[in-house]
């Protein structure tokens, strides 16, 4: 098996119930706390290189921060969007569950298990 990770907010309910469902099957990833220890620039772009996603979909629109910084705002490139989610993490949608070259947010929860071999 491949080393898993998972970037888990112990708040959210969500990344709770995805960590549950991988340590029912017996599988221990590394907890990254990223609001705790969040990513640099260039791991926020391989994270987002792993999911296939753009940095405004993995932003989470109903955070304070995203009103604040007007994140909404179409003109804002990729590097912007980058910058503000390593200064507020909280932005970083949750949980993410990494597994080699391959990545998934946990929403629903049950998407974790969609990346395990």
């Amino acid at each position: 098996m491949t080393d898993l990770t998972l970037y888990h907010n112990p708040r959210c309910s969500k990344s709770r119930a995805a960590l549950e469902l991988l340590e029912a099957r017996g599988l221990a990833p590394t907890i990254v706390r990223y609001l705790e220890t969040p990513p640099d620039a260039d791991q926020l772009r391989s994270l987002l290189s792993k999911l296939g996603l753009s940095a405004r979909q993995l932003l989470r629109s109903g955070e304070d921060e995203y009103k604040t910084l007007n994140l909404a705002d179409a003109q804002l490139g990729e590097e912007q969007l980058i910058a503000a989610m390593v200064a507020h993490p909280r932005l970083i949608e949750r949980p993410i569950l990494i597994a080699g070259d391959q990545a998934v947010i946990g929403r629903p929860p049950e998407r974790v298990l969609e990346i395990l071999s």
